[in-house]
């Protein structure tokens, strides 16, 4: 923060440093700087040091987001990412109005020019190079011609325009962060000044946490004197039972009777005709497609399959049985199914590696080659002698010489059935053994090849089932869900675990939900829960079921946090072990003032110990853990030197120096202070943001609308 209100105070100078950079430059009416909320239109969604973001401007936003994400995000994570955007692009631009930050075209084509944007072939010149000119050209274009895409770009100009705004901004910032070779000498001595020790501890825990006694007003006293670790945010706690939509053991054997049924012919009567026929069942009939396609949720795969491609359940089975044969029912996941071999190959699928080494011209050759077709055989034959030597790892030679994108894993094509590579690749692949090795010509260029493997394949026929939950098994479910929610509704709110238990269901609590979440552990996701738990009617025991994913859930709200200091009831769980702790080591030193090293050792029945090479700038003591405090003591004290007793993390420590070793001597420290500066610069993005968000005042009031 200092080095950002040094900026502040040099308004003046950052306004001559960016000159021309005052007004934002037009090209073709493409570039504009119109702020994201405009003026107040409806209600707001937040208000950011006094600067309102409207509802309306914000849901466009939401609804540009959820086209670009797609259906991997759900509303509320869309709300949150927005919010989150248009939090940190308000409290910038504050900074940037009163930095007078602005940008200029060449600024701003600069900014496309080293960015994704200018990878787009619109841009770009006849040499597949971003140009200004191909850049202008483009934007007028789609103007004139293409609104659609236009009006796109008009979204993505905004965040240019921002984009290169912040980079300004911060490499303003980054511009002031240094170190000096002073500092860089600081840095060097703390990490290579080593102090050996030889130390008695004596840990907290060898003091029972029952014998400490802490009072409420102790706890209460402590959150005082530490209110920066005990700010809580609005949050509630809710416990539920959850009654899940799912089969019966009644459900499954009738879906299982059911499949099994379909295996055998069946007989059926023709009244018109006054004749009998007979169906051809899963195992008789002679038309799969059609049989499938009428009895089953899954149709006829045509494809040959390797066991890896199969359900686990049944893969080795299968993989063994001959052409004709059936296997199930077999559970697989939330289907029963039959299979059927319907055929099978021999080797039908092959495990291959191959060093490809290409030519200039040749089909898919990366631009870089520049190699002849004659000078690609002498290679590739030089490989193939090489490959072909006792001892050879296939992979490495590939990895350090194939041209192909296969490279990085040893040449490795995995599994292919035939059809699937060039002619005389799968040819070579398919007729040879496996570990044969030779060489292939195809358009691609030469290929040395290995085969690492062959597997048989086949084709089944599955007849499949979904297992799902009968209609007498869901009204049976919510018939269970409404006696509960009746039963807890008219007893005492402390009562809903016993009643829930009574009837052999489990509570499910969950803690500390805040109010724009939506995932509840045990539940998915479920806004509506939450918006509930968060409403101004809903009151502490209050109980409602809800429908949720596959079936209900009967929920009790159990308890609500207020936003500010946590209670010493909320607190404790974080506030009693550093009380205790404290208690522990006053009552650990009170014990043992005055005493010797070996005394406090022996007294206490803990060993001496030793510790070598430790530095102020990893302060962690070998079976001891990380003590800033006991090693920055070390270092403070002369060689032979015993300390006195010292309050550690873990436990109550007396030390001494037995070595202390300086840092040798180096000519010059740029290089530290280079590091410490990168370092300082590389966290400047971040940590200046975060602290001007900390000291914003923000008034959040996504609830309201979401």
């Amino acid at each position: 923060m200092a080095i950002l209100e040094n900026i502040r105070k040099r308004t003046t100078i950052l306004i001559l440093i960016i000159g021309m950079a005052l007004f934002a430059f037009v090209i073709s009416g493409v570039f504009t700087s119109n702020d994201f909320a405009g003026g107040k239109v409806g209600s707001e969604v937040a208000e950011i040091n006094g600067e309102s973001i409207s509802i309306d401007a914000f849901r466009r936003e939401v609804e540009t987001a959820s086209r670009r994400f797609g259906p991997n995000f759900s509303s509320t994570q869309l709300v949150n990412t927005v919010y989150d955007q248009e939090v940190r692009k308000a409290i910038l631009n504050q900074q940037f109005e009163d930095l007078g930050i602005d940008v200029e075209s060449d600024q701003i084509i600069e900014f496309v020019r080293t960015s994704g944007y200018a990878q787009i072939p619109d841009f770009l010149d006849e040499n597949g190079i971003f140009n200004e000119e191909v850049f202008k050209s483009a934007i007028a274009d789609w103007r004139a011609n293409d609104p659609l895409r236009y009006d796109a770009w008009l979204q993505d100009e905004k965040s240019i325009i921002q984009a290169a705004k912040e980079r300004m901004y911060f490499n303003l910032i980054k511009g002031g962060v240094g170190a000096t070779l002073a500092e860089g000498e600081f840095d060097y001595q703390l990490a290579n000044r080593k102090v050996d020790i030889q130390y008695v501890r004596v840990p907290y825990s060898s003091i029972p946490d029952s014998t400490i006694q802490v009072s409420k007003s102790e706890i209460q006293a402590y959150i005082s004197n530490h209110q920066d670790q005990f700010q809580q945010e609005k949050a509630r706690d809710i416990r539920f039972v959850y009654f899940e939509e799912k089969p019966s053991a009644e459900d499954e054997k009738a879906v299982k009777d059911a499949i099994t049924a379909l295996l055998s012919d069946t007989v059926e009567y023709s009244e018109e005709r006054d004749a009998t026929d007979t169906i051809p069942g899963f195992r008789n009939t002679t038309d799969m497609v059609a049989f499938l396609d009428r009895n089953s949720d899954t149709k006829f795969d045509t494809i040959y399959k390797a066991k890896n491609d199969l359900p686990s359940v049944a893969a080795d089975t299968l993989m063994s049985m001959s052409v004709g044969e059936i296997y199930g029912p077999y559970k697989d996941g939330d289907f029963y199914r039959v299979s059927k071999i319907m055929d099978k190959k021999t080797n039908g699928t092959v495990k291959a590696s191959h060093i490809l080494i290409t030519w200039e011209g040749a089909e898919r050759a990366n631009p870089s080659i520049t190699r002849t077709k004659e000078e690609a055989e002498a290679r590739a034959k030089e490989l193939l002698v090489e490959a072909k030597k006792e001892g050879t790892v296939f992979t490495t030679l590939a990895r350090e010489n194939s041209d192909g994108p296969s490279a990085p894993r040893g040449g490795d094509l995995g599994y292919f059935q035939e059809g699937v590579m060039a002619d005389e690749f799968n040819d070579f692949c398919f007729n040879n053994p496996v570990g044969a090795i030779d060489l292939v010509e195809t358009q691609f260029g030469y290929h040395i090849i290995k085969v690492d493997d062959k597997q048989d394949v086949i084709q089944v026929a599955t007849l499949s089932r979904e297992i799902e939950p009968s209609e007498e098994t869901i009204n049976t479910l919510f018939t269970d869900a409404t006696k509960l929610e009746m039963a807890t509704m008219d007893a005492e709110p402390e009562n809903f675990g016993d009643i829930a238990r009574e009837s052999s269901y489990t509570v499910r609590p969950v803690n500390k939900i805040k109010e724009m979440e939506e995932n509840l552990p045990g539940l998915g996701s479920q806004r509506s829960i939450v918006q509930w738990a968060f409403n101004d009617d809903t009151n502490v025991g209050d109980i409602r079921r809800f429908n949720v994913n596959n079936g209900y859930a009967i929920v009790q709200l159990t308890k609500k946090y207020k936003k500010g200091l946590m209670t010493p009831e909320d607190a404790s769980a974080t506030a009693l072990p550093e009380i205790r702790k404290k208690r522990k080591a006053e009552q650990i030193i009170a014990a043992n003032q005055g005493k010797a090293m070996d005394a406090f050792a022996s007294d206490n029945n803990v060993s001496l110990n030793n510790a070598s090479a430790l530095t102020i700038k990893a302060p962690t003591i070998p079976g001891a853990g990380r003590e800033p405090l006991v090693v920055g003591r070390a270092f403070a004290l002369d060689q032979d030197q015993t300390s006195n007793l010292i309050e550690g993390v873990t436990g109550v420590f007396m030390i001494k120096v037995t070595n202390k070793e300086d840092a040798p001597s180096i000519e010059n420290f740029s290089t530290y202070a280079n590091n410490l500066r990168s370092s300082a610069a590389n966290r400047v993005n971040g940590a200046v943001y975060n602290a001007l968000k900390e000291k914003a005042e923000i008034e959040d009031k996504r609830a309201t609308f979401y």
